[in-house]
């Protein structure tokens, strides 16, 4: 179900149908939590740690805007410590599966730097979490399992673009391919000043959710609706998400898309 915007600065129905930058407006009441999902938030297996971000970021009415329910298969891409691939693994429950589609380590990191899929390497191997396997692919050739209900993907499209000789639009082609006819596709990253493309991906770590959308949607995916519930209209989107204070505090879009049936 899409969620839909009005913009603060006028109340004209073209301004309303305005997908801007999360921060300029206000979402339509989002929708209730279902049974799964409020469960696989509050179950106590998670890591305290993670259970300390959830006021930031939101998963229960996140995953609730993407629609994964239980029995579905889900690629949780670049999924850094597994955060959301816990929830998702209770989520689907015994008869889903959850994928984490982690990078190889690069060649040029530090030799005591972990392997980007250690994480989930250990989340897998917990038998709380058997529905969870574990995909090591480069992202410049990503191929995924074909009939996927969902692939989603947080806080990383920006980084899709800062992959030398990255062919993003294979990227988005090959997530496409992946799913079933009416799969769904999820992208949360933190938002730019409106209309700066993908100009500081490398620099601020951010995108335009504008960009995004057109750059998704000529890899044939459906547009289905925003959600602004992890915005922050205080953020001034000329601050590195790095920057101290500012973790899991940016503004933050969630934009849903669909492989049409």
């Amino acid at each position: 179900m899409a969620v839909v915007f009005r913009h603060r600065s006028t109340a004209t129905l073209a301004a309303t149908l305005c997908f801007a930058t999360l921060a300029s407006v206000v979402a339509a009441k989002p929708p209730a939590i279902p049974k799964p999902i409020a469960a696989a938030v509050a179950d106590p297996a998670r890591p305290p740690a993670d259970r300390e971000r959830d006021a930031d970021r939101k998963p229960a009415e996140c995953i609730a805007f993407a629609g994964l329910k239980p029995g579905q298969h889900i690629a949780d891409l670049l999924p850094g410590g597994g955060y959301f691939t816990r929830i998702f693994s209770a989520v689907v429950g015994p008869k889903g599966q959850v994928i984490a589609v982690a990078t190889p380590k690069r060649p040029d990191a530090p030799p005591d730097r972990p392997e980007p899929s250690a994480a989930v390497r250990a989340i897998a191997a917990d038998p709380h979490y058997q529905n969870v396997t574990v995909s090591v692919e480069k992202v410049a050739e990503l191929k995924l399992p074909e009939k996927l209900d969902m692939v989603w993907t947080s806080q990383n499209y920006h980084d899709v673009h800062n992959v030398k000789d990255i062919d993003v639009g294979a990227f988005n082609k090959a997530i496409f391919d992946s799913l079933k006819p009416g799969g769904i596709y999820i992208v949360i990253d933190h938002a730019t000043e409106t209309g700066a493309g993908f100009t500081v991906t490398s620099t601020l770590h951010r995108s335009d959710p504008d960009a995004v959308k057109a750059e998704v949607m000529a890899a044939g995916f459906k547009f289905v609706g925003a959600s602004n519930v992890i915005a922050n209209p205080a953020d001034d989107h000329k601050t590195a998400v790095f920057d101290k204070g500012l973790h899991d505090k940016t503004d933050r879009y969630v934009l849903k898309f669909s492989k049409p049936k």
